[in-house]
């Protein structure tokens, strides 16, 4: 049977077309059928089963979300526990319960049990790139960290999905994934392929 979904990328600001473009790869490589909606509009979530937000500017993509109602449309299906959502680099923030290091201009959606900490491995001339363990991946995974943040702490049913050394950078909660760097990035398609699955 041919899955059918539609898939919502948060476009106000950030690596949107980048998370698009992956996205109707692995749509055409896994034959599933459904739509990407660009989503600019808090009526557009209606349509959607799951939804990335990208990586960008943490504070920018905060005020948007406030200012156009987004952030109380995603908030309500959260709560509802209707769509799946991952949250790569700024999106990990968003995700995030509490930021330690918050300028107290972004309002995270409490959606998982994680507290994280904005730029830890440095500025945008700090970024790299290093081969990863991704828990169930056969093989090692090529990781593009630009102004990453990192996963301080979790509880309660949040599962670590990646390390660098002690440091977190990937976790999964139900339907929710938080990432620190950008696959979106690589022309590697198993982490859209694994939020694709858990939808």
């Amino acid at each position: 049977m041919v899955k059918r979904v539609n898939i919502g990328i948060i476009g106000v600001q950030g690596a949107v077309l980048e998370h698009v473009n992956t996205m109707k790869k692995l749509f055409s490589e896994t034959n599933t059928t459904g739509e990407i909606f660009i989503i600019r509009d808090k009526n557009q979530l209606e349509k959607v089963d799951g939804l990335i937000i990208p990586g960008g500017e943490t504070t920018t993509i905060s005020r948007i979300l406030v200012k156009t109602g987004l952030y109380d449309k995603i908030l309500y299906r959260i709560k509802k526990k209707n769509i799946a959502i991952m949250g790569t680099c700024a999106g990990c923030v968003l995700l995030s319960e509490k930021i330690s290091n918050n300028d107290k201009e972004i309002k995270c959606l409490n959606a998982m049990n994680i507290y994280v900490k904005r730029n830890a491995f440095g500025r945008q001339k700090e970024s790299f790139e290093q081969e990863i363990k991704i828990k169930g991946f056969s093989k090692t995974y090529n990781a593009v960290f630009i102004r990453a943040p990192i996963i301080e702490k979790i509880y309660n049913n949040c599962e670590i999905l990646a390390k660098i050394k002690d440091k977190i950078i990937m976790v999964r909660q139900d339907k929710f994934l938080a990432i620190s760097f950008h696959p979106e990035l690589t022309d590697d398609l198993r982490i859209h392929k694994y939020f694709l699955d858990i939808i």
